[in-house]
C-alpha cells in the first residue's frame, strides 16, 4: 500500500491525516533536515504517528539523491540536475511575470533552508522572490505561491526517489489540499502538451466528521483492516488500468466494476457498524496519460460518466497539463483534497 506524501506544508489538516490512516499505509511530508528545526516544525500528532510507524518524514538529502558528491557542508548541497532544472525553470517563470510574487513584510509564507538547500535560497534571493530573515536563521520569507510551487516540485522528486530507495518497498503518492501546489506536480514527460484523467473519488472514501479523535480513526483502521484495504486495492487497480489502457476507459471499468462494487459494499457495512459519524470530502485524482493520448483521441475538458458504484457516479474528465523542462519516468497518481465541498 502506498503512503500519502502531503505537501506543501509539514503538518497536514486532521481530515487528511484521518484519510491517510483509513485508506493508505500512513502519511509523509517534507521536513527540514536540521533536527532542531524539524522537532519544532512537527506537530504532536505527527510525532505520535511516527512512533507508530504511520508517519514518515522525508528530507531532501543525499540518501534520496544518489550519485551526487556532497560538499563539505550539507546546507550548501545541490540537488540532482533534474530537480534543479525544474525548480529554476519554475522560478524564472514566476520572476518574469508583470507582477512577480515578491515576499512581503510580515512574511506571507516561510521556507526552511534545510528543507530545500541553501543553493536554492540563493537563487530565490537573486530573483527577488525570497528575503532572508536575520532574526530567524535558517528561514526566509516568500510568497505563498513560491512556497507551494517549490515544495510541490520537491515532493514530486522525493516521491519518485524515496520509493525506489526504501528497503520497506513503500511508494509515496503526492497529495495536497492546495490547488496551485497540485497543478505544480503534474508534468508530462516531454515538451509537448499532454492530457490527464481526472476522477472524483470522494464519495467512495468517506472520513470521520470534524472533531473525531485520531484514536477513534486508529481503532477503525485496525478493526476493519480487511474492508478498507480491499477498497483501496480496487480503487488503485482502476486508476492503474485507466492509465495503461486510456483508449478504452469503459472496458476498464466494466472489467473491474464487480470487484469495486463488492469492496464498496463491504466498506459501507463497516462504516455503519462503527457508530461513527462520517462525511464525504471531495477528492480529485489525476492520472497522467501517455503523450500519444494528446492527439485526436481525447479532447481537453471532455467529461463523461464512467459508471456507478454503490449509488455514486464516477465522473471522468480529461484536461491539458503543461510540459516540464525534463523527461520524467511515468509517475503515479496525484490527489487533491477539496475540503470546502464537504457533504454530510
Amino acid at each position: 500500500m502506498a503512503v500519502l506524501l502531503y505537501y506543501p506544508l509539514v503538518n497536514p489538516p486532521d481530515e487528511i491525516v484521518h484519510q491517510s490512516l483509513l485508506y493508505w499505509d500512513g502519511i509523509a511530508s517534507v521536513v527540514p533536515a536540521d533536527p532542531e528545526i524539524r522537532e519544532a516544525a512537527l506537530g504532536r500528532q505527527l510525532r505520535d504517528l511516527e512512533q507508530r510507524e504511520l508517519y514518515t518524514p522525508l528530507v531532501l538529502d543525499y540518501d534520496l539523491l544518489p550519485g551526487i558528491d556532497p560538499p563539505d557542508h550539507a546546507d550548501l548541497a545541490l540537488p540532482d540536475q533534474q530537480h534543479a532544472t525544474v525548480l529554476l525553470a519554475e522560478m524564472d517563470r514566476l520572476a518574469a511575470r508583470p507582477t512577480p510574487p515578491y515576499p512581503t513584510v510580515p512574511p506571507e509564507a516561510i521556507l526552511y533552508r534545510t528543507k530545500i538547500g541553501r543553493w536554492f535560497e540563493d537563487e530565490l534571493v537573486r530573483r527577488g522572490l525570497a528575503a532572508r530573515m536575520p532574526r530567524r536563521p535558517g528561514m526566509f520569507s516568500v510568497s505563498r505561491e513560491v512556497q507551494s510551487v517549490t515544495v510541490s516540485v520537491v515532493a514530486r522528486e522525493l516521491s519518485r526517489r524515496a520509493g525506489r530507495e526504501r528497503a520497506d518497498g513503500r511508494s509515496f503518492v503526492p497529495y495536497t489540499d492546495n490547488a496551485d501546489a497540485y497543478r505544480a506536480t503534474l508534468r508530462p514527460a516531454n515538451r509537448s502538451a499532454a492530457l490527464a484523467w481526472e476522477m472524483e473519488l470522494g464519495r467512495l472514501l468517506p472520513v470521520p466528521a470534524p472533531g473525531t479523535p485520531t484514536a477513534v480513526v486508529l481503532a477503525f483502521r485496525e478493526r476493519y483492516a480487511d474492508e478498507r484495504l480491499r477498497l483501496m486495492r480496487a480503487v488503485h487497480r482502476l486508476l492503474g488500468d485507466l492509465r495503461r489502457d486510456y483508449e478504452h476507459p469503459a472496458d476498464v471499468f466494466a472489467q473491474l466494476r464487480r470487484e469495486l462494487e463488492q469492496a464498496v459494499a463491504d466498506h459501507q457495512s463497516a462504516l455503519r457498524a462503527s457508530r461513527t459519524a462520517w462525511v464525504h470530502r471531495s477528492v480529485t485524482v489525476s492520472v497522467a496519460l501517455a503523450a500519444a493520448a494528446g492527439g485526436a483521441l481525447l479532447l481537453p475538458d471532455l467529461g463523461w460518466l464512467l459508471g456507478t458504484v454503490g449509488g455514486y457516479a464516477l465522473n471522468v474528465a480529461t484536461r491539458e497539463i503543461r510540459p516540464a523542462q525534463i523527461k520524467r519516468d511515468a509517475h503515479d497518481f496525484s490527489y487533491l483534497h477539496r475540503v470546502r465541498s464537504a457533504l454530510a
